[in-house]
């Protein structure tokens, strides 16, 4: 032992500096995979006029250009708890980045708007496995006392990726065609599938796992119907919707319905491919419906703010892009603060004022009409963009710590696919509200710019309305009865957990 002392530590404390170390390396190389990744969710939101008019499609078909993006994670992502469960983490890592890479490349490639749908559809393949992978990471080797910090390095992956995905296409449509885009990601999506190869390595073991064939296609339906469903009503007020909207609408709540039904049975024999018994648990339901609404109007916000910038007030791409970076970089310098303070204080304080702020900025963005200043859009976005990055950390953090071990990966993959169908149904939401807006003011006599101006008031109202219900939801949140000492070991009122009016001690049978 003496020996140890004077080698500068004992070898038990060597080995844990070293795991330490490594456990560093492996959530820096997930972290910047998913950021590359995500970033991508959004960053054809600014290219969209300029697509409608190589593509000759309308604004409702090109939306799903990022709608079928956000959609395909939310149907995919539900398998992923099978898969983090049945094969290693480097295996599904390779297989992640290589999807994205492929598609990647054939949307460079891509022709005709056909073939650039199916090309965000294989990105987004890939984009779903590494979500949960880099939650689950976490969740296995980072320690409870410090989850609120990396947590917060997530909140940048999830929320500041997408706000600057329209700084970023911006900046390359100001001198290049939108293929660009695509070529200019393609070598670092290669360049992390190789690091990947070299860094990443299995902090899980893979265990026999059941894969329900029925569910999957019961999913995909449900979220799928419904998204479709809320974009069609979009797509029909300008006469190109194929089909009735209330028709994919009707089979999407039908299929949900029956995928809800068929995992709460599975769920008793450990076969359920989304295992829903995470939603017994009171602090995971209540921050889940929190997190959907501030994605929504996330996205939302991200897929309007660009056609009024462009359509209404006649900016080119650049200026369109450099609007939207501050609200990005708001998110992105609060996200790591943020966390801190959810280790140090739990949630409460942290999301209610964040609601708060998501409602003022939601309410000031109502405001903007055909002559408003550039200086009033960065205001409203940055508000709006502060408090997502107060709510979204905390709620995150607090879904996930709320649960047991063995329940991380179906957490993490509920989380992620909330997320993204929030994001998609919010996209499809804000763009059939702006269309049908801008179709009842064209019908009343006005010219085409303010008809715009009243469409994008119309898409922000409704959010307005909706965050009133956050702040709500916000206040049920309750504070931890004692704040974690300040050694940072836990005690039995730990803040790493929303608190509601049901206590935490609600925690799913068999759990």
């Amino acid at each position: 032992m003496s020996e140890d002392v004077a080698l500068g530590g004992s070898t038990t404390e060597r080995t844990e500096t070293t795991a330490d170390r490594s456990a560093v390396v492996l959530i820096g190389l997930l972290l910047i995979a998913a950021f590359v990744m995500i970033l991508n969710e959004t960053i054809l939101s600014v290219a969209l006029p300029t697509l409608m008019t190589d593509l000759d499609i309308t604004a409702g078909t090109a939306q799903w250009l990022t709608s079928g993006f956000l959609l395909t994670m939310a149907t995919v992502i539900p398998t992923t708890g099978y898969i983090l469960q049945r094969f290693t983490l480097r295996s599904v890592y390779i297989t992640a980045m290589s999807l994205f890479a492929a598609g990647t490349l054939l949307a460079a490639l891509a022709p005709g708007f056909e073939v650039l749908l199916t090309a965000r559809i294989v990105q987004a393949s890939g984009t779903a496995l590494m979500v949960p992978l880099l939650m689950t990471t976490i969740l296995n080797v980072i320690p409870e006392h410090s989850r609120g910090r990396t947590m917060g390095l997530v909140a940048i992956v999830i929320s500041v990726a997408p706000a600057i995905g329209p700084t970023t296409s911006g900046l390359i449509l100001q001198s290049l065609s939108w293929r660009a885009m695509f070529w200019i990601v393609l070598p670092i999506a290669v360049g992390a599938l190789v690091l990947g190869g070299l860094f990443v390595r299995n902090v899980t073991e893979p265990r026999p796992s059941h894969l329900d064939f029925i569910s999957v296609p019961l999913s995909a339906l449900g979220f799928g119907g419904i998204v479709y469903g809320l974009s069609s009503i979009g797509e029909s007020a300008g006469g190109h919707a194929p089909v009735p909207p209330w028709v994919p609408l009707v089979v999407g709540v039908v299929a949900l319905a029956l995928f809800v039904v068929r995992q709460l049975k599975l769920a008793g024999r450990g076969q359920a491919l989304l295992d829903l018994r995470t939603f017994a648990v009171g602090p995971f339901r209540l921050a889940i419906m929190m997190m959907a609404g501030f994605m929504l109007t996330l996205f939302g916000a991200l897929i309007i703010l660009p056609l009024y910038l462009q359509n209404v007030l006649g900016k080119d791409v650049l200026t369109t892009g450099l609007v939207l970076l501050p609200g990005g970089l708001v998110m992105g310098l609060l996200a790591p603060f943020v966390g801190a303070l959810f280790d140090k204080f739990g949630a409460r304080p942290l999301v209610l004022p964040g609601t708060v702020a998501v409602s003022a900025g939601t309410w000031l963005l109502t405001t903007l009409d055909a002559g408003s200043s550039l200086w009033m859009v960065i205001a409203a976005h940055v508000v709006l963009s502060t408090g997502i990055a107060f709510g979204l950390t905390p709620l995150m953090t607090s879904a996930l710590g709320s649960l047991g071990p063995e329940l991380y990966s179906h957490g993490s993959a509920t989380v992620s696919t909330i997320q993204q169908v929030a994001g998609a149904a919010g996209t499809a939401l804000f763009i059939t509200l702006m269309t049908r807006g801008t179709e009842s003011a064209i019908a009343d006599g006005s010219d085409p710019l303010q008809a715009g101006a009243d469409g994008v008031h119309t898409a922000f109202l409704v959010a307005g309305c909706l965050s009133i219900v956050l702040i709500v939801a916000a206040v049920l949140v309750r504070g931890p009865k004692q704040a974690t000492m300040a050694s940072g070991a836990p005690d039995e009122h730990s803040p790493n957990s929303v608190e509601t009016e049901e206590t935490a001690d609600h925690q799913p049978k068999g759990v």
